[in-house]
């Protein structure tokens, strides 16, 4: 579907439209992920690009649960009035080693937790539950307890019968995914490639990060900051710098951009002034505009748009706008393209952490921490959170939500807030 029609060619026109359809029109333009093949040490991180069943039963042999002794449940039928059963200790089972001694009645085994338990033993008793002794040579072990059959041994199975699901198509792996990839011994994993994605800032006033400060000028943070955004939502982000108020310029960089990555996204040019040249690029012949303006705040004049079948983004120099905008719109399109079943960042029902009191005809995302209190959760506005204001991003872990309209808000008030990835409590 082609939206430039609803636009006019004067960039001070704007026709504003809600985050959710602009999130939805970004969808469209999704491409499927590709699948490639990673070795198991590389995998940390990835998306599964296909589900994953077991090899193999889990355990694969009956697995002691206990360091004691492998016995024949019944020999233990005469443990009553504290009289004591004896059995002759005929092997000793360390991990790793399979014994080649059937256990019959009037024979145990010693046995180490987790080691393969003997074939004819069907129970094994804790070490602390038994005495020893030697006679002529041989060595027995007293029990007083009854035992019952399958005490303290995992069976074959337990975990995980052999073709059960493993791990599902669009999981993100992390410690515990790799375990069991490791445990089945998965050391090739199929996963999707990790989306290409162009990082640009506009603007000639923008400096370097090793380049001394000058009067008048700023350094770039934005591509720095997308790039983190990007790895967090699991691209891989390749940072071209800066480039000036020129639209030509630019656009030869946009455009061979989109020629060779996934997607492309800049910072800067987008409101509506004479330098502003992202506006003015996206309204160029054969360019799909999919929005240029969302009501929200920070970030209304956040736009997208699609050239020669390549997905654009173009953010708010503001760095406050520029981090929300990437977290709304960019974010959950990574995730899509790698597969992901919940490729939205999720929303939690919390209660307000301090007075709130600006309103907005925009839904506006305010930048908090979250912290518990009394064991629930309070979410605290950043003090400062215009949208040029760029120190309180590293002190938030989620953003409040207040829609257009809302009055002031009072502490304890209950509101919902958007979990930014990797943010915790205070």
């Amino acid at each position: 579907m082609k939206y430039s029609d609803d636009y006019t060619n004067d960039k001070f026109k704007r026709r504003a439209i809600s985050v959710e359809e602009a999130q939805k029109r970004v969808m469209e333009h999704v491409r499927p992920g590709i699948t490639e093949i990673v070795p198991l040490p590389e995998a940390q991180g990835r998306f599964l690009a296909e589900p994953l069943h077991a090899p193999h039963p889990y355990p694969h042999f009956r697995r002691s649960g206990m360091d004691g002794y492998a016995v024949v449940s019944a020999d233990t039928k005469n443990c009553k009035d504290d009289e004591t059963v004896w059995l002759r200790v005929v092997d000793e089972i360390p991990c790793g080693y399979v014994s080649d001694r059937l256990i019959t009645s009037g024979l145990a085994a010693r046995i180490m937790t987790g080691a393969q338990v003997p074939e004819g033993a069907d129970a094994v008793v804790m070490l602390e539950a038994t005495r020893l002794r030697e006679e002529a040579g041989d060595v027995y072990v007293g029990l007083k307890k009854i035992v019952e059959p399958g005490n303290n041994i995992t069976p074959v199975g337990y975990e995980l019968q052999e073709g059960e699901l493993l791990l599902e198509k669009g999981t993100r792996l992390g410690a515990g995914e790799i375990s069991v990839l490791a445990t089945f011994g998965i050391h090739s994993v199929p996963v999707i490639r990790k989306p290409r994605v162009a990082v640009i800032s506009t603007g000639s006033e923008l400096l370097s990060v090793d380049e001394p400060l000058q009067p008048g000028r700023i350094r770039n943070s934005n591509s720095f900051m997308l790039a983190v955004q990007i790895r967090e939502a699991g691209g891989e982000p390749y940072i071209f710098g800066s480039v000036p108020d020129d639209v030509k310029a630019a656009g030869r960089v946009v455009m061979d951009a989109l020629q060779n990555f996934d997607y492309v996204v800049t910072s800067g040019g987008v409101s509506v002034g004479d330098y502003d040249i992202m506006g003015d690029l996206v309204r160029q012949e054969g360019v799909d505009l999919l929005f240029n303006k969302i009501t929200m705040r920070p970030g209304s004049v956040t736009t997208a748009a699609v050239i020669n079948g390549g997905l654009l983004f173009a953010l708010s120099g503001n760095p406050g706008a520029c981090f929300v905008g990437c977290e709304l719109l960019l974010r959950p399109v990574i995730r899509t393209m790698l597969g992901a079943p919940q490729p939205f960042l999720p929303r939690w029902q919390v209660l307000l952490g301090a007075d709130y009191n600006r309103v907005n005809n925009y839904t506006r995302f305010v930048r908090a921490r979250t912290e518990i209190r009394d064991g629930r959760v309070y979410a605290v506005p950043a003090a400062v959170d215009e949208s040029s204001v760029m120190i309180s991003i590293k002190d938030s872990d989620c953003l409040i939500v207040i829609p257009p309209g809302t009055g002031q808000l009072e502490e304890a008030d209950k509101i919902e807030i958007i979990k930014l990835e990797g943010g915790g409590w205070s």
